[in-house]
């Protein structure tokens, strides 16, 4: 194996276990911020010594053991060892016993508790969304402080700073390192899933840069949102965001054209669609349907990827279940943006007249005011009325407002194209 191989294979390892490494260190030691700092001290030492003994049988426990033999040696710097002598030898041993394997099968359970764990303390509610966010990605999803900076088109030095201030006000809070009571667990688990498909979402769509999307964020999510699902199996809201996005990441190859040019979704070809991520989705919509007592948001926008996914071209989709869906999510969880959502449903069901009428009445009420969809779908409405002049001027004031370098080309093209309709006046 070469030294490249080498590097690759560590970084794959790192990817899937990090998160795992970092949940066992937190429970032994309460405090993320060392324990993260602990797994990274472990990875160092295998960037140093797997290229020269090679990779062994079993990453996971090997970093393990690592990482918990460093955290053995600052406890004896701190001159505390002793103190600390039984519980920690008790760890010691249960580290090597996970680098012989044979506590593999009945770590299973715990391996899981600090996974949940991890993820609800991630997004405690002592933290912003944009800590949430960063921290999530960092501790969960292995992405380092550049990659996390470049997805999100912020400074490193901003990222930095978040996770940082992030890891101090968990310490200095005395975080325990548990799930919330129960109590608090319902809330506590809406702000995870909003947290994992605000993620998914900034991947699907770019909301700034040169890229349309980032699929590496769409993966990180996935695979966030799969753990999730794992762990809290009686859960229907979190199959039904893991539906939802099996289903929106199976159509990335498609949203891109040859020189990256976004592709609407009516545009798409659909020959492109993943039908493995599909076939995923709708296995996940089926679980959630399985287990709900009511239909929450993610169930309901998974229930209207799934029309989409079942249409084997656009003229074939059942746009009035879609618009009921709108209907129903707009009722139980209503927003403006879900409500512009069904005015391009009702639309696509009932004609772009009807459409219009709810996205004028959005327009109205201001809520959307710096919102670059509401003038784009706008435009778009107008366009299939034939109101030329009205939609060109929409789609210019679309691309004013979008900071997606991609979008704001698509929509000038289609502001041309206004232009150049023979009813524009």
């Amino acid at each position: 194996m070469t030294a490249t191989d080498v590097a690759r294979t560590i970084d794959a390892v790192w990817r899937i276990e990090s998160a795992r490494l970092i949940g066992a260190l937190a429970r032994r030691v309460h405090d993320v911020g060392l324990a993260e700092e602990l797994a990274q001290d472990a990875l160092v030492v295998a960037l140093e010594e797997w290229p020269k003994s090679g990779i062994p049988h079993n990453p996971g426990a090997w970093l393990m053991t690592t990482a918990w033999h460093r955290a053995i040696d600052q406890l004896r710097r701190r001159r505390r060892f002793e103190n600390h002598r039984p519980a920690l030898q008790h760890e010691l041993e249960m580290a090597q016993d996970l680098t012989a394997g044979t506590a593999e099968a009945s770590a299973g359970d715990a391996i899981g508790d600090d996974l949940l764990r991890l993820m609800f303390i991630a997004c405690h509610p002592l933290l912003p969304r944009p800590a949430h966010t960063a921290l999530t990605l960092r501790l969960l999803g292995g992405l380092s402080t550049r990659e996390i900076a470049r997805a999100f088109l912020v400074p490193e030095a901003t990222i930095a700073q978040r996770i940082v201030r992030a890891k101090r006000t968990l310490a200095e809070a005395g975080v325990p390192f548990e799930l919330p009571p129960r109590e608090e667990l319902a809330a506590r688990l809406a702000s995870v899933l909003e947290v994992i498909y605000l993620i998914f979402n900034e991947g699907y769509a770019a909301t700034a840069g040169e890229a349309w999307t980032r699929p590496l964020l769409c993966e990180e999510a996935l695979r966030i949102g799969r753990i999730l699902a794992e762990l809290t199996p009686q859960e229907s809201e979190v199959h039904a965001l893991v539906a939802l996005m099996e289903i929106q990441a199976s159509r990335l190859r498609a949203r891109v054209g040859p020189s990256g040019e976004p592709v609407l979704l009516m545009d798409q070809n659909r020959a492109q669609w993943d039908r493995i991520l599909i076939h995923r989705g709708l296995l996940a919509l089926a679980r959630a349907e399985a287990v709900v007592s009511e239909r929450g948001p993610y169930l309901l926008q998974a229930a209207i990827a799934a029309c989409h996914a079942r249409a084997t071209e656009a003229a074939a989709t059942d746009w009035v279940s879609i618009a009921g869906l709108y209907d129903e999510l707009a009722r139980d969880n209503g927003s403006p943006v879900i409500e512009l959502n069904r005015a391009v449903a009702i639309a696509m069901a009932y004609g772009p007249a009807a459409g219009l009428e709810l996205a004028d009445r959005l327009a109205q009420g201001g809520e959307l005011a710096n919102y670059h969809l509401l003038p784009s779908v706008r435009a778009d409405l107008l366009a299939r009325l034939g109101r030329y002049g009205e939609a060109r001027a929409e789609f210019e004031r679309a691309a004013e407002l979008t900071s997606n370098t991609r979008e704001r080309e698509l929509l000038a093209r289609r502001a041309a194209a206004c232009a150049a309709s023979p009813g524009h006046a």
